[in-house]
């Protein structure tokens, strides 16, 4: 037996899933096991690439494309585990590994797109494509890589090559040190509630969930805040104790931006530096523009059209409710000017004066395990599938859950798993991911998609509830979940959520719509005690209210779509003062200075952990566009359920993963492009009819 074979027996991750349901062998693995994993799946992979270029047969789709698809499986199966514990539950051993791998991982990705011999084999296909006698899907795979290939940097010359190389690793060093600091800063802050005067205001939810989390954190009896947006925005909205309000909002906002070790500015001005720079290398005038191109959107005046059509009036119906708030705060005798920290607190009252209506009364009717049974029966509804909880599987946490998913026929689709609490070992946010995609190419490949979220838990025993938010959180990225799940492609370059970042985001956005069917909410928004169905006029007055304090959402993620693009328009010259620059962006669209952007630049994971969302935060209200006008369709049957909608919507877009240019795939389900007209009356800033 070699050393390697000794290495791939000794290894969990290198062998065969054989756990139950093909699952990871989770409780196997330890972290020093990923270091010589990857290294021996890193090597395996570029002997497959070397196999491929150097081959001295002609190219044809099957030695060179398939061959790229088949190539990396062991990278895939090692990076799928790695990089899904690396948010959801790391660990300094993981954290060690994420910094040295992010560069290797980075040149490995160059040397294979910046292969010169194997980009002459896919060129050559390329320009031969009408004569291959492809079918649609793979062409759609060769168009792809061709076009990864020249985004990757494979025309360029020798040293311009080498220095892009060194730019892309460079920036994967830098995105991994961010999110390692945004998440040290969220680890490391806590508000201790010492007294009954500390906790003034607070409901017992969240009385109970702050508790529980000063027990996890070995403070039994006292009460702690952290920086988890599940516990800090009900702190912000319900402490009637204004200056605690300011500690922790001021403390949330400054996340990567305290001017310590773990500050993000000076990391921030090199990312957006060598981002530039990797555009003019590759000819264009900005990152922006490199960004985008490859896009629903293909140009930044395309996106700033759009910002500034829904900007307008998303800041004017900002200023009415700070207005309101004002009012309200005068009426009870408070002095003061609302700031930043007191926004959440009066609009609870004013939405409470308007529609008899506050968070401590909508709640207890918002159980977990009650929304996620709402989840999967739309998905049963809408297209046919049946969820069955596993119990005994690898886990990677103790709180994690997994279901087995099979379709109207009983065939398995894939797994479901489900990991819904906050904790220290946890990013913060909601996220999707997979830890394995479908695919046809090599088997019959059934995918295991993960949701992740950051939930308050409950003491032992009690349900954990949810507020509207948290639910619609919950239904959003379910939605990004049977994007994967529902995945039908033979391809794995196609599969899932593998599309432009401008149109990933419709499958979730329009599943959130289903969570607000009132025959969804009477069915399962249930008294965590009594088991009492939502009362119709507590029914009433929430759907009512869905439209309140819209312009305060729209402003807050509009601004930090501004700011994403500004930076990333600006020219690869002089210094960045990031702090400075966001001021005076800020400046220049009106920000009303009550509210700040939903991301602050030095903890903006979307767009400065990684290359995902750069240029692409305006991607969720681009996809609003889409979803708003996409549910319309089902509205107009008459029937949120209708099954010949849900037909066309399983099979252009949720099944669909990259077959088509995501212009084309949504024409075909809908018929035509949207306008922004529907969005606009969705977030209730234009009257139907007047859009």
């Amino acid at each position: 037996m070699t050393a390697s074979d000794q290495t791939q027996t000794d290894n969990p991750l290198l062998r065969p899933w054989t756990a139950p349901h093909g699952l990871p062998p989770f409780e196997s693995i330890t972290p020093d096991q990923f270091s010589p994993a990857f290294t021996t799946a890193l090597a395996e992979q570029q002997a497959e690439i070397a196999a491929i270029a150097e081959s001295p047969e002609e190219p044809t789709f099957a030695n060179t494309v398939e061959a790229l698809e088949r190539s990396g499986a062991a990278l895939k199966r090692v990076g799928g585990v790695f990089f899904n514990l690396a948010g959801s539950h790391t660990n300094d051993a993981i954290q060690a590994v994420e910094r040295e791998m992010a560069p290797v991982l980075a040149k490995h990705r160059n040397s294979i797109f910046m292969n010169e011999a194997l980009f002459r084999r896919v060129d050559a296909l390329y320009n031969e494509r009408e004569n291959l006698g492809l079918t649609a899907e793979q062409a759609r795979v060769l168009e792809r890589y061709r076009t990864i290939f020249v985004r990757a940097g494979a025309q360029l010359a020798p040293d311009e090559k080498k220095r892009l190389a060194a730019v892309t690793e460079r920036l994967a060093s830098l995105g991994t040190q961010f999110s390692q600091n945004v998440l040290a800063d969220e680890k490391s802050y806590r508000l201790i509630l010492e007294t009954e005067e500390d906790l003034a205001g607070l409901p017992s939810f969240l009385r109970e969930a702050a508790a529980q989390a000063a027990e996890e954190a070995g403070l039994t009896g006292r009460h702690i805040i952290t920086l988890s947006r599940s516990s800090i925005e009900p702190f912000l909205q319900f402490s009637s104790r204004r200056d605690l309000r300011e500690q922790a909002f001021k403390a949330w906002a400054a996340r990567g931006d305290n001017g310590n070790a773990t500050d993000n500015k000076a990391i921030i001005a090199e990312m957006v530096a060598l981002r530039a720079e990797r555009a003019e290398l590759l000819g264009y005038d900005t990152f922006a523009d490199f960004k985008l191109a490859d896009t629903m959107a293909k140009t930044p005046d395309a996106v700033l059209t759009l910002l500034n059509e829904v900007w307008t009036p998303a800041r004017s119906r900002a200023q009415k409710e700070r207005d309101a708030l004002q009012a309200q705060a005068q009426m009870r005798g408070d002095n003061i000017e609302i700031a930043p920290w007191d926004w959440r607190y009066y609009a609870d009252q004013v939405r409470m004066a308007r529609h008899n209506l506050d968070e401590a009364t909508i709640k207890p009717y918002f159980q977990l395990d009650r929304i996620i049974d709402a989840a999967f029966d739309t998905a049963h509804r809408l297209f046919g599938l049946t969820f069955r909880e596993l119990q005994d599987f690898p886990r990677y946490h103790p709180d994690i859950r997994a279901w087995q998913v099979t379709d109207d026929e009983g065939a398995p689709v894939g797994i479901f798993i489900g990991d819904y609490f906050a904790r220290g070992s946890k990013r913060s946010g909601a996220w999707m991911s997979a830890f394995r995609s479908q695919e046809r190419l090599t088997g019959d490949i059934r995918p295991i998609i993960v949701n992740v979220m950051n939930f308050a838990k409950a003491a032992p025993g009690e349900p954990s509830l949810l507020s509207f938010d948290d639910a619609r959180t919950l239904f959003h990225e379910f939605g990004h979940a049977l994007h994967g799940l529902l995945s039908n492609v033979t391809y794995p370059l196609l599969a899932g959520t593998s599309v432009s970042t401008d149109f990933v985001e419709l499958p979730s956005q329009l599943y959130e719509h289903w969570l607000s069917q009132p025959e969804i909410l009477r069915r399962y928004a249930t008294h965590y005690r009594t088991g009492e169905p939502i009362p119709e006029a507590l029914l009433e007055r929430l759907m009512a209210a869905r439209n309140f304090n819209q312009g305060f959402s729209t402003v807050e993620y509009l601004a930090s779509a501004f700011v994403d693009i500004d930076l990333h328009r600006r020219k690869h010259s002089g210094d960045l003062d990031v702090s400075a620059f966001e001021k005076e962006s800020l400046e220049r669209i009106g920000m009303p200075r009550e509210i700040i952007m939903r991301h602050r630049t030095p903890h903006f994971a979307h767009v400065f952990s990684g290359d995902g969302y750069s240029s692409g935060y305006y991607s969720y209200l681009w996809s609003e566009v889409l979803d708003a006008d996409a549910f319309t369709a089902f509205e107009e049957t008459g029937d949120a359920f209708n099954r010949d909608m849900a037909d066309k919507l399983k099979r252009f877009i949720y099944s669909a993963g990259n077959l088509r240019d995501p212009a084309e795939a949504y024409r075909a389900f809908r018929g035509r492009l949207p306008t922004p007209d529907a969005l606009l009356v969705k977030r209730g800033l234009a009257v139907a009819g007047e859009a």
